[in-house]
């Protein structure tokens, strides 16, 4: 049998599951025709995720993120949610020169606060809401120029282009994460959340 982890030649640091604590700093949702959203007081969440929201549904189509499919191919949605941090967001600002970036421009749907490196956390996250609803982590959220464009236009920028082309790059690793909803439930502004991490590996070639 091969021994995918020969441990003489690849040694594997295996990373234990751990827990953090967090806070619902911000709730936001966005109607279904845009997806730059306005601030809430709390979000319903059932399996499809926020009803009436631009990313809700169980289903959605692929697009330049998946170029395994064919465009426009039906596909689980695993993007219901985008959950963001302030303090990742201003790192972008600074590095596109502007004063801010509002969640509402990017269409988040959670501003989360207490988790230094958000955007790090891996696939399979789970967030327990102190209300009762868990979501759970699918990936990092790429930023891509349609978020770059209305960063640029809401923040004022004299070249809507160059803004729509410079936060892909300025973003990188710092846009935030898309999540899943894994149990409904209400969310409301201010509640606590105990995330978890998974069992992580790190394989050394």
């Amino acid at each position: 049998m091969l021994d995918l982890f020969p441990e003489t030649v690849n040694p594997v640091e295996i990373i234990p599951a751990r827990k953090l604590a967090a806070r619902v700093a911000a709730l936001f949702v966005a109607p279904s025709d845009h997806f730059e959203t306005r601030a809430v007081d709390e979000l319903r969440l059932g399996f499809d995720g926020i009803d009436g929201d631009f990313h809700a549904g169980a289903t959605r189509r692929s697009g330049g993120r998946e170029p395994w499919y064919p465009r426009g191919t039906e596909m689980r949605n695993e993007r219901q949610l985008s959950i963001v941090a302030a303090d990742e967001l201003a790192t972008v600002a600074r590095r596109m020169a502007i004063a801010e970036i509002k969640p509402q421009w990017i269409g988040a749907n959670l501003l989360i606060e207490g988790l230094p490196h958000l955007s790090m956390l891996p696939s399979g996250t789970q967030l327990f809401f102190k209300g009762g609803v868990t979501v759970k982590v699918d990936a990092q959220n790429g930023p891509c120029r349609i978020a770059g464009r209305s960063v640029a236009e809401n923040a004022g920028m004299a070249d809507h282009e160059a803004g729509a082309l410079l936060f892909p790059k300025a973003a990188k690793r710092l846009r935030g994460l898309v999540a899943w909803v894994e149990k409904p439930g209400r969310i409301t502004t201010g509640e606590e959340i105990s995330v978890r991490v998974p069992e992580q590996w790190i394989y050394r070639t």
